[in-house]
């Protein structure tokens, strides 16, 4: 059976995110006072063959640690979708 995951991948509290700090600049100085924080992410969506919700889960995690996210810099959440 196919299963879709969906891992999003951000940068651990406390390090600096050059990407949204350039970004919060621009917004502002476009006029967008409001906005206080901008982060950025990815969002890897994934299809896996596996029999059952916690194989697949277990295959993400292991791919995430692997591969796909960076332990020291970043975290992950792994979501089911389909």
């Amino acid at each position: 059976m196919t299963r879709r995951y969906r891992v999003t991948i951000t940068r651990k509290a406390g390090l600096s995110d050059p990407e949204g700090a350039t970004t919060l600049k621009a917004l502002v100085d476009l006029g967008f006072e409001e906005v206080d924080r901008v982060s950025f992410g990815r969002v890897i969506t994934l299809d896996l063959t596996v029999d059952d919700d916690a194989t697949g889960r277990a295959q993400v995690d292991a791919m995430c640690a692997k591969l796909l996210a960076n332990p020291v810099m970043e975290e992950y959440t792994v979501e089911a979708i389909s």
